[in-house]
């Protein structure tokens, strides 16, 4: 789905990827769940390109329904995959803490879970080789996307600012539609291994300039940095 001149949105308010498209070929944020790579073509071919145009994938962070379909990409097709060097571990072996679930309700729960399933997520493959990028990173790829390091999530959350886009993609750092209870609007995610950093972590989010900001989980929100940043705070 087209967002904004070249800003496309993979899956849904459920679990959610991007594309940046540029004349140079394509970068994509996040690869979702397994079951997105079906998504991926049926957007790739509205744009009259195939997986060979995507130069590089750039993960937010490594956990398993950000990472579905890179461990394809980066095999049959040769796409590099960054990921901040703090989640390379957990890019590559699905290695994490234990997080307690928090708030939950049963019907928006089974809808992520049967969501999750649907699109192949007890299949995912985690990722054999990555580019580990750090804080601050300007990304020789289409958009020059620019990586700012926002620990909390997982240690290697990161931001993803793309100026050309006039977006910044936030993976897990915030949600805007919590999978477990089905609350709207900006706030706190759930899975969390740190949720004190996550939220210092904001100040940083705050300090961007764009038009959008693009959770993982949730409607793309149309606002600045800085008032989702609040609206978070405000929300906890």
């Amino acid at each position: 789905m087209k967002l904004a001149p070249h800003l496309h949105r993979l899956g849904n308010d459920v679990v959610a990827c991007y594309l940046i498209d540029t004349d140079e070929g394509i970068t994509l944020v996040d690869a979702g769940l397994p079951g997105h790579w079906n998504d991926l073509q049926r957007e790739l071919r509205t744009l009259g390109k195939t997986a060979d145009d995507i130069r590089g994938l750039v993960l937010t962070h490594g956990d398993s329904d950000h990472i579905g379909f890179a461990e394809r990409l980066r095999h049959d097709h040769g796409v590099p995959v960054f990921v901040h060097a703090a989640d390379a571990v957990r890019t590559r072996t699905g290695e994490k803490p234990k997080t307690a679930m928090g708030p939950m309700r049963v019907g928006p729960t089974v809808g992520f879970f049967s969501y999750s399933i649907r699109k192949n997520g007890m299949r995912t493959k985690y990722v054999s080789e990555v580019v580990e990028v750090a804080d601050g990173d300007t990304l020789d790829l289409p958009g020059s996307p620019v990586i700012v390091q926002m620990p909390g999530h997982s240690p290697g959350s990161v931001a993803v600012h793309v100026p050309l886009a006039d977006a910044v993609f936030v993976g897990d750092a915030l949600t805007t539609r919590h999978v477990l209870t089905g609350r709207t609007g900006p706030q706190p995610a759930p899975f969390t291994d740190d949720p004190a950093e996550a939220i210092a972590s904001l100040e940083r989010l705050a300090q961007l300039k764009a038009s959008w900001v693009l959770p993982g989980h949730g409607a793309p929100w149309n606002a600045s940095p800085a008032e989702v940043a609040e609206a978070v705070r405000q929300a906890r």
